[in-house]
This record gives C-alpha cells, sequence and structure tokens, in this order.
C-alpha cells in the first residue's frame, strides 16, 4: 500500500515518519523538490495538481491519499475519486471548508456557534458591516488564509479601506465576522476513521503576531468547558461528513462561551505535542484513519505537556545553531524541519517538554527557545 501525500512540507514530514514505521511506502508531491517530506522519500514528485503529466503520475503511482493543508482545489481531489481512488479527507469534505465563508454557513446552519459574519461584495461599505457587526470587526480571505496572512482588524473606516486594499491582492474573495473578544484561544484534534472517533486533551494556544507560538495541555479551563469543547467539535466533524484527522479551533469568551474560530482538515500545530506527550501521535493517527485502521491511544504520558514553536528570525538560508545544548536536556524533545529557507515568523521547528507543572514546562521551553539562533 503507498500512501500519496499531497504537499511536503513539515505536516507531510512528520506523518510520513510513523506511516514508514508501520510498513508502508509514502509518495510526496509537492511543487519543489528538495522539500521537509522529500527529503524522507524515494517517491518525490516534483510539480504540482496544476500540472496534469505529474499529477496523473503521482495519482497512477498511490493506492490512496491525505493532504497536508486545505488550499489545494477539491476539484483536484475530485480527480482522484474519479479514477476510482480514495482521498482522506474526501472532495465533498474540502469543499464544505476551504472557502471559510462556506465553512461559517455549514457550522451556523448545523447550529454550531460561530461569530456573525457576513460576505464583503461590490457594494459593501464600512457603515453597512459595522450596522452588522459592530464598529470593530475582521475582515478575512475566504481561501489561502493562515498564521495570520488574510485577515485585518478593523476598527473605522480608513482601517475598512486598507483591508480591502491589503487583502484584495491575495486573489481571494472577502468576507467580514465580527469582534470576539476572548479569554482563551483553545484547540482540539480529532480523530475519524470509518470505524471509530478519538479526540486528543482540550488545549490553549497562546500567538505571538497572529502564529502560533505556545500550545498548553490541557487547557486550564473548569471540565464544563472542556466537555463542550468536544461535543461542538463532533458535530463540527459530522456537519463536513469528515473523515481523517481535524484540528479545531476555538475561541472562550469572558462569559465562558464557546466558539468556533475555524477547522483545518489534516494534523494540526496545536497538536505537535502529540509526538513527545501522548501514547500515539496526531501523525500516527493521522495515517491509521486514512487507511481504516484501529485508531490509537490519545491519552498522556504525563499530566501536563508544553509546546513552543521556533520561528524564523530573519530571511535567508536556514543555519541552526545552539540547538545542540537543547540535545543535552533529557526533558526537552526537540524537533527540527528541515527547512532550507528561514524566513520572519517562518516556522522553523517545535520543542515539546512534559511534566507536571505547567509553569516549570513554560520556563523551560521559553529558555530553550531563547537560545537557538535561526
Amino acid at each position: 500500500m503507498k500512501i500519496g501525500i499531497l504537499g511536503g512540507g513539515q505536516l507531510a514530514r512528520m506523518s510520513l515518519i510513523p506511516a514508514v514505521r508501520l510498513g508502508f511506502d509514502v509518495a510526496i508531491l509537492e511543487k519543489t523538490g528538495n522539500s521537509p517530506a522529500g527529503k524522507l522519500t524515494k517517491n518525490e514528485f516534483v510539480g504540482w495538481v496544476d500540472d496534469k503529466k505529474v499529477f496523473n503520475k503521482f495519482i497512477d503511482t498511490c493506492d490512496i491519499f491525505t493532504l497536508e493543508n486545505e488550499f489545494i482545489d477539491y476539484k483536484y481531489i475530485e480527480a482522484i475519486e474519479k479514477k476510482g481512488k480514495k482521498c482522506v479527507p474526501s472532495s465533498k469534505t474540502i469543499s464544505l471548508i476551504q472557502d471559510k465563508f462556506i465553512q461559517k454557513n455549514v457550522f451556523s446552519e448545523n447550529s454550531i456557534p460561530v461569530a456573525k459574519f457576513i460576505d464583503i461584495n461590490s457594494i459593501s461599505n464600512y457603515a453597512s458591516i459595522s450596522s452588522l457587526l459592530g464598529s470593530k470587526f475582521v475582515v478575512k480571505s475566504r481561501k489561502m488564509g493562515y498564521d495570520g496572512y488574510g485577515n485585518a482588524l478593523v476598527k473605522n473606516k480608513s482601517d475598512f479601506s486598507k483591508a480591502l486594499k491589503k487583502l484584495k491582492s491575495r486573489n481571494s474573495d472577502l468576507y467580514a465576522e465580527s469582534f470576539i473578544d476572548f479569554r482563551k484561544e483553545l484547540a482540539i484534534i480529532i480523530v475519524k476513521s470509518k470505524n471509530e472517533i478519538v479526540c486528543y486533551p482540550v488545549v490553549e494556544s497562546i500567538q505571538k503576531n497572529h502564529i502560533c507560538k505556545l500550545v498548553i495541555t490541557e487547557a486550564d479551563i473548569p471540565e464544563k468547558s472542556k466537555k463542550e469543547v468536544i461535543k461542538i467539535a463532533y458535530k463540527c466533524i459530522d456537519a463536513i461528513d469528515g473523515e481523517g484527522i481535524f484540528g479545531i479551533e476555538f475561541f472562550l469568551t469572558s462569559d465562558d462561551k464557546i466558539i468556533v474560530n475555524e477547522i483545518a482538515p489534516r494534523p494540526h500545530n496545536t497538536g505537535h505535542y502529540t509526538i513527545d506527550a501522548c501514547r500515539t501521535s496526531q501523525f500516527e493517527n493521522h495515517i491509521r484513519a486514512v487507511l481504516s485502521l484501529p485508531l490509537g491511544d490519545t491519552s498522556m504520558h504525563r499530566p501536563k505537556a508544553v509546546m513552543i514553536n521556533i520561528l524564523g528570525k530573519k530571511n535567508g538560508n536556514s543555519e541552526i545553531k545552539n540547538y545542540k545544548t537543547i540535545l543535552k536536556q533529557a526533558d526537552l524533545h526537540l524537533h527540527l524541519y528541515g527547512k532550507d529557507e528561514s524566513r520572519e515568523g517562518r516556522k522553523m521547528g517545535h520543542i515539546t517538554a512534559i511534566g507536571n507543572s505547567v509553569d516549570a514546562l513554560l520556563i523551560k521551553v521559553k529558555k530553550a527557545d531563547r537560545q537557538i539562533k535561526i
């Protein structure tokens, strides 16, 4: 059985490793060669889904497919399915969530709590939108938005004009949603196969410049709120006819309401801690779900875990220094993604620490992160 992964970044790389360990062959399709995942397999296809020759050869070579991001037009997933092969998640699922305005509509129609939202069209203006969403709202790209790219906070008419100018250059239609004054940002990983569904602990994520910087497991919230997150997460999966692995982000408001931010049909940054902290990582369960294998135990080895993203501090060739000091510390787990180029804010790796005290773990991972030069 050969698994084809659409995309060759760090999520594909970390999914490939348990797939190979379980005895499966993996092929990668990526726009450029020597990608983080491509470095780990002899089956690297260089090209993309819009290159018919390369794409068809990739399809013919593999038995089953998955992906590492939701940015591939669902019609290309349909092309795989029309050849009688399966992709997890399916083209139907991707079609319901890759356009975030459609995603919000799907969730709203299924009584899943989301922020108020409205489409932006040629006659939209600040006055008409603010009358529905309030004076402070967020303009977002409907497609291709991630790590803060494709978002703009609007507080007045001038901000709105600047947001339109900035985001229209991303070649995506836009929508607006009300600003949520949240107390915490939460997330959960859900894995669903043909036969079963499992969930990982509810985590808290902390952002830096709109990019996830820290993940704390488990989130320090009431049990009632954790149960509500899990309940809503399961409803999200049902609403999109989901199969595979999904990362779902939430807002916890000051009055303890849980609101869905967005869903991603793939392994998620907020689940990277699972490699070291859980009995079965999100990446292994991703592969298990794709192949309809029994899903693994999602429980943690220790009560607490903290993960910190190693973000690029400059633009240019990737050169990671001072990481050997981290390797000397048995209670720290270093993961580097093998990226050839660094950019300011780009995710270049992560560090996880597991133990009994969040405060102690935070001190350790923050110190280790300061030591690394990249």
